[in-house]
């Protein structure tokens, strides 16, 4: 078979689904992409086993069709030298020899049998399906993916939560120190479902959402996942097991309701938390008369900081410990020019949210305090 690509078109393509491709795969033939030519579209396709990603393009000069596996690393090495300009692929489908030929030289390479490389997943007669816009999806796992686990022991941890209900599609990421929960409302008709995205996928579509537009269509069963984008599909293997009541854990009555400039307040927090202990990294706020004033201390090396910024204050006055790079993480990941926190007491979770929610989105990061020495 033979066609003609656009060098650039075809690289970033390629450089999309590649993420996918492990660098040390059970399988040789999963350090392959699969190419395969029906008419003028040509599909491409990566895969762990465990993920799979698919997206097409468009050709010319077509002559001919079927499937092939060519390497990945090589293949990448050699597009990325290449400036805008067509390249011809020329596949001999007895030996699967391949040359691409290009304005000025060609390159040789050995491809494998496409029948080789593992079945795209299917879904089974079970599925769920809904649909759900892709820059809200896309601010979802953006907000949520940072506070993922990295928990052998506990993998529902690893992932990121889908709740859908017929009220709110809620998203959600926890490694039991910190919690954030992205919420949206469902498209109509939406039943009651959930599942577990891995980290890995959801990193994935983290990349690519940005660039698409429309609804992406979710679809799932019992065992995988399927996200239908405009320009990529992508299959998941669910992550199986009960994820922790999220819910259950967020504390309701907060009387302390403290609001800030969060770049003040994150840039205070990175420069106190230079003087903090190696070992807890732990940061004081001592919140009272509209103003925190944040503290660390390391008596190990007598060193220590304190800084205070404005705030609006409501309640009592409180003195609470956080680790700082715990917090810095939740700040830096609130996209909001101020912070709202809620707060009851030094031994409870404190609430991190955006003064101003986005429209139809509800973002809110919960945070467990660290003990205070009395």
């Amino acid at each position: 078979m033979k066609f003609v690509a656009s060098s650039t078109a075809l690289l970033s393509h390629l450089q999309a689904i590649s993420r996918v491709i492990n660098s040390k795969n059970t399988l040789a033939i999963l350090d392959n992409f699969l190419f395969k030519l029906e008419g003028t579209t040509l599909t491409l396709t990566a895969s762990d086993l465990e993920t799979t990603m698919i997206t097409s393009m468009e050709v010319v000069d077509v002559d001919g069709e079927g499937s092939v596996a060519i390497t990945a690393k090589l293949l990448l090495d050699t597009l990325r030298e290449f400036s805008e300009q067509p390249l011809t692929f020329d596949i001999d489908d007895e030996n699967l020899a391949l040359v691409i030929s290009s304005d000025n030289g060609t390159y040789n390479f050995i491809g494998q049998k496409g029948d080789e490389y593992p079945r795209i997943p299917s879904l089974s007669e079970s599925t769920n399906t809904f649909s759900i816009d892709a820059s809200v999806l896309s601010n979802g796992i953006q907000t949520t993916f940072f506070a993922t686990a990295d928990d052998e022991l506990r993998p529902v941890m690893n992932g990121i939560f889908f709740d859908v209900t017929a009220e709110h599609t809620t998203i959600v990421a926890t490694d039991a120190h910190k919690l954030v929960r992205f919420q949206t409302e469902s498209p109509e008709g939406s039943a009651n479902f959930s599942f577990i995205l891995a980290k890995k996928a959801a990193g994935l579509l983290k990349n690519i959402l940005p660039k698409e537009t429309g609804d992406v269509v979710v679809s799932f069963d019992e065992k995988n996942i399927c996200f239908k984008l405009q320009n990529y599909t992508l299959f998941a293997r669910q992550i199986e097991g009960r994820y922790p009541n999220y819910a259950g854990v967020i504390p309701v009555n907060n009387p302390i309701r403290v609001i800030a400039d969060r770049t003040t307040l994150l840039n205070a927090v990175k420069r106190v938390s230079v003087f903090s202990n190696q070992g807890t990294s732990l940061v004081k706020l001592h919140i009272a008369s509209n103003q925190i004033n944040i503290s660390a201390q390391d008596i190990d090396f007598s060193i220590s900081a304190e800084e205070t910024i404005a705030c609006q204050f409501e309640g009592d006055k409180i003195e609470i410990g956080f680790k700082s790079s715990f917090l810095i993480d939740i700040l830096n990941n609130l996209s909001a020019t101020e912070v709202t926190i809620e707060l009851s007491e030094p031994s409870r979770a404190g609430l991190f949210l955006p003064f101003d929610q986005g429209e139809n989105e509800n973002v809110l990061m919960l945070l467990m305090p660290m003990l205070l020495n009395s």
